[in-house]
């Protein structure tokens, strides 16, 4: 009789840690979805912030409800995360709910760490790489689908930001051959109607960006929840994931990341209507069609990718390439950085609940510490774009304004 009251007492604690587990990895997975929100609102509103078309709060602003909407319209790229990146063995997906928590620490911290140096380096990779690091330590080599790995994570990531370069480029070129003007008058005239194109065009890559970067956090739960055995194996997203994701990622939008903002907006080149047009219709166009596909991207190398190319495309214009040379660190660190702390992170979890703690209290001192840190240089939709073209909005620094003024005197 004892023997039976233990047993149910030793099953009655596992069902608790279980499902104290299963809540802290939803908790981090809709905190890793806010962050990847805020990681990636400039790949639709970077350009047109910065050449007026959109004031930065009605930027952000959109992009978010267009994000909340695109999380509805397709699935396909978190069924290649939750049924594809990790094998499934005899007894189902060979990965604990504690290795996905430890993979997510991983990407989080990346993700902060990045935005904290304004790098717009991909959210997917750092996912990836999280869960990869944290499932080999759980379960070895073997466990990930290296043929998935490769054809629908890793050749995207090197395919698609030269497609959508490529396609921005011609698109940019088009356009100003088409309106037959001098480089140097793209500000006025008939170019200066891209704007009102640009709101269309940034709008459709918000729309894009919630298709794809929103169902990677959804694959994530619903790894776990199969993983758990709350869910049955390959099946896709239940509503109730859907709709969290989608709001989680539209509240990060609408915080804007606006030290990304800077980089994509002025640091890589100085962004005129008809290119910023051109770079966001290349940018939905190759992130749209990789959901389709099932492609889970990197839809901040795609914009990246888009911006270059429209810079090379313009008479003129220049590209930063140091600026871009250091994005392209970024990416290159992506996947391994976030896969050894999640590695990391998921040997300590493997010493149980105490293991579990420990992430969560260091992952937080991580976190405060990343906001501290970003409170010395704060970058917000005041001083993001220091100047915009001038037919546009004028956005102006505090410091700038200061200068003006005494210029002014």
């Amino acid at each position: 009789m004892v023997g039976v009251r233990a047993a149910c007492d030793i099953q009655e604690k596992a069902r608790v840690d279980l499902t104290v587990i299963v809540v802290l990895v939803i908790a981090l997975a809709l905190f890793f979805d806010f962050t990847n929100g805020f990681h990636d609102t400039a790949n639709a509103m970077a350009t047109p912030i910065a050449t007026g078309a959109l004031k930065p709060k009605v930027a952000v602003a959109l992009a978010a409800a267009l994000n909340l909407v695109g999380a509805f319209l397709s699935t396909e790229v978190a069924k290649t995360i939750s049924n594809g990146l990790i094998k499934e063995g005899d007894g189902g997906v060979q990965i604990l709910p504690e290795m996905i928590f430890a993979g997510l620490i991983g990407a989080i911290v990346w993700n902060l760490v990045t935005w904290l140096f304004g790098l717009p380096s991909s959210s997917s990779h750092a996912l990836f790489g999280g869960l990869i690091g944290a499932a080999i330590v759980g379960a070895g080599f073997g466990v990930v689908d290296y043929s998935v790995l490769v054809s629908k994570v890793i050749l995207p990531a090197l395919i698609a930001p030269v497609v959508a370069g490529i396609v921005a480029f011609t698109a940019t070129r088009l356009a100003y051959a088409i309106t037959r003007m001098p480089a140097s008058s793209a500000q006025s005239g008939v170019r200066g109607r891209f704007r009102y194109g640009q709101i269309f065009s940034s709008s459709l890559v918000a729309l894009a960006h919630g298709t794809n970067d929103a169902q990677k956090t959804m694959g994530v739960i619903t790894l776990m929840l199969i993983s758990a055995g709350l869910q049955d194996s390959g099946t896709g997203p239940q509503i109730w994931v859907i709709v969290t994701c989608a709001v989680a990622i539209a509240l990060g939008t609408y915080m804007g990341g606006w030290r990304i903002i800077r980089t994509l907006g002025a640091g890589l080149t100085d962004v005129k209507p008809a290119q910023g047009f051109a770079a966001e219709t290349s940018t939905a166009a190759t992130i749209l069609a990789s959901s389709h596909l099932g492609f889970a991207l990197s839809t901040t190398q795609v914009a990246s990718g888009s911006v270059i190319g429209s810079g090379l495309g313009r008479k003129g214009s220049s590209v930063r390439w140091r600026t871009a040379g250091r994005i392209g660190l970024g990416w290159t660190f992506t996947l391994p950085a976030s896969a050894v702390v999640g590695a990391l992170a998921a040997l300590v979890a493997g010493i149980g609940v105490a293991g579990i703690v420990i992430d969560l209290v260091l992952g937080l001192a991580v976190i405060i510490t990343i906001f501290v840190l970003s409170r010395r240089n704060r970058v917000d939709s005041s001083n993001a774009i220091s100047e915009v073209d001038a037919a546009g909005i004028a956005v102006r620094s505090p410091k700038a304004t200061r200068r003006k003024r005494k210029a002014a005197r």
